[in-house]
């Protein structure tokens, strides 16, 4: 792996060559994503326990900063509903000063991981491990809307099972809020798509239902309640930069949950990025893109916003419009800055409802639904993993669902290459082998065993080089390890190793290796293995692994004599 240091935002290439032709088209997309986030960025901000104005700056400032320097041509940052479980109950447990630590610990480890070149590493999470949190919190998402979709007045708890232990009690529903809120649900999911392309159904039914509580006064007369009855009147600027006023012992108590924040900021926006190549025919820099990603949420950290990620539903919407360029990212940002400063005092008459369909839409959109009729198909192993991350990050919360899925699928992978390997006498083989690798049609000497290892030889299987030795009875005079087949060997393997040639030292016996590959001969060198081992006894195939043995023989025999 390359640690060379590299900050080298995508920007910076795709304005080398940048024309006219690409900045109408860049405008047009950044005018129609800034329009699409608005309404999205107030429901999230909203849901995760904060001021409705708090969700623009953060899409403003960065979404403007992932765009600037992060590592993809297209994609869009700003609040998601990914976080939208792990914030709310921070929010509500610590005040939302502790959720701007939350942002600028996350951005410093987001830009550690890509100054580190892990952003490759990301992948590696199990494909189970991602759609079981994702619906999970699918479902959260929705849970957290039903005080607003259903006009309730009792305050609801955080947590999912709270929420449906008060309900159960009992639970008395605003029908005028309720019917606004199916028609607006309603509205937005049956929206064309093709005019959605260029007219977003969620602003059109949130400029409507923000008129009609205008002209038949929702509030007033129906109780509904609106973002001016919840929050009072939007604010027409951008917030001053401040640092957190925490004491040290809630900064450490903060440390994993922003490490969580990081963790799942970067699956996000790196799964974004990889929807969006797939869509433009073009390859990010994951690396860059984290990078990006860290000097976003520290700078929000600083000015008081959510923590941000690339979002998938806001990139392919500026993918689907003609974006280009980062710019395109860029426009959006700067559009909802505008609104912002011209249109915030018309926001009070938005309808709680009218926002609470918006995010029960994207909250059904992002769920893995199909995947629950494909679990029948799939390895138990892996249905394990999705529904240990689905009903964990309900019942639970993400931080527990997201490590505890991750250990079950690494404990699961140990056993599945651990079932791979295998270690036998060659008597017991049958197929083919390379030529001067195979002790087929050669004369094995008496007092010589052959033994091959098949796998990997780590941890998980290291103990099966003493089951089969011990089955074999007495250790031989010289024992051969067939090593050609071992691509890889930890420190488990190495130490099941010295540990046989150690008993074989003790009784005066002999340890060969045949053909051991790279990997695992650099580590036996850098363990000091060889030079006790000789390097006379590493041997390149049978042929010359026999030839040793009948030497060494021939010695102990000279010695006896």
């Amino acid at each position: 792996m390359d640690w060379t240091f590299s900050f080298r935002p995508k920007l910076v290439d795709t304005l080398k060559n940048y024309s006219a032709p690409a900045f109408s088209a860049d405008l047009t997309a950044g005018l129609i994503v800034g329009v699409v986030a608005l309404p999205l960025s107030m429901a999230l901000a909203i849901a995760s326990g904060l001021k409705p104005e708090t969700g623009i700056f953060t899409a403003i400032i960065g979404g403007f900063l992932v765009s600037a320097f992060g590592g993809s041509r297209v994609q869009i940052g700003g609040p998601a509903g990914a976080f939208v479980p792990l914030l709310a109950p921070i929010v509500l447990a610590h005040g939302p000063e502790s959720l701007v630590a939350c942002a600028l610990m996350a951005g410093v480890m987001l830009f550690v991981m890509g100054a580190s070149k892990l952003g490759t590493m990301i992948r590696f999470i199990p494909f189970p491990v991602v759609t079981g949190f994702t619906s999970g919190i699918a479902i959260i998402i929705m849970s957290t809307q039903l005080k607003d979709f259903f006009g309730l007045e009792t305050r609801l708890p955080p947590d999912f099972v709270g929420k449906l232990r008060i309900l159960s009690a009992g639970f008395h529903p605003n029908l005028p809020t309720v019917l606004l809120a199916v028609v607006a649900t309603l509205a937005i999911w049956f929206w064309p798509k093709k005019i959605g392309r260029r007219l977003p159904g969620s602003m059109v039914v949130v400029v409507l239902a923000a008129l009609a509580s205008v002209f038949f006064q929702f509030h007033d007369k129906f109780g509904i309640a609106t973002l001016g009855s919840q929050f009072g009147d939007m604010p027409r600027s951008l917030p001053l930069p401040h640092w957190p006023s925490l004491s040290l012992e809630a900064w450490r108590s903060l440390v994993p949950t922003a490490m969580t924040v990081a963790v799942l900021g970067a699956i996000e926006s790196l799964l974004s990025a990889v929807v969006s190549d797939g869509m433009i025919d073009d390859r990010h820099d994951s690396n860059q893109e984290l990078m990006g990603q860290g000097v976003a949420n520290m700078v929000m950290g600083i000015f008081g916003g959510m923590p941000v990620t690339g979002v998938i539903a806001r990139t392919a919407t500026n993918v689907r419009s003609g974006g280009q360029t980062p710019v395109a990212g860029m426009i959006h940002a700067l559009t909802l800055l505008v609104i912002l400063l011209v249109a915030a005092p018309l926001a009070k008459d938005i309808p709680m409802a009218a926002l609470s369909a918006v995010l029960v839409v994207v909250s059904l959109r992002m769920g893995e639904w199909h995947q629950f009729a494909r679990l029948q198909r799939w390895p138990k192993s892996d249905v394990m993993i999705f529904l240990c991350a689905f009903a964990l990050t309900i019942a639970v919360d993400l931080p527990t669902a997201v490590g505890a899925s991750l250990i079950l699928a690494s404990a699961l992978l140990v056993k599945r290459l651990s079932e791979t390997t295998r270690v036998s006498a060659e008597e017991d083989l049958t197929q083919g082998n390379a030529p001067g690798q195979s002790p087929v049609g050669k004369t094995i000497p008496e007092g010589v065993m052959v033994f091959r290892i098949f796998g990997a030889f780590f941890f998980g299987a290291a103990d099966k080089l003493e089951t089969s030795l011990r089955r074999s009875g007495q250790l031989p005079e010289v024992l051969i390890l067939r090593m050609r087949d071992v691509l890889a060997l930890d420190a488990t393997g190495l130490d099941a190793l010295e540990d046989l040639f150690e008993k074989l030292s003790k009784q005066k016996k002999s340890l060969i290796l045949c053909a051991p590959h790279s990997q695992p001969l650099f580590a036996l060198t850098r363990a000091g293995f060889i030079d006790r081992l000789g390097l006379e006894n590493i041997c390149g195939d049978m042929d010359a692994s026999l030839d040793r043995a009948r030497m060494i023989l021939s010695k102990k025999i000279e010695k006896r004599a």
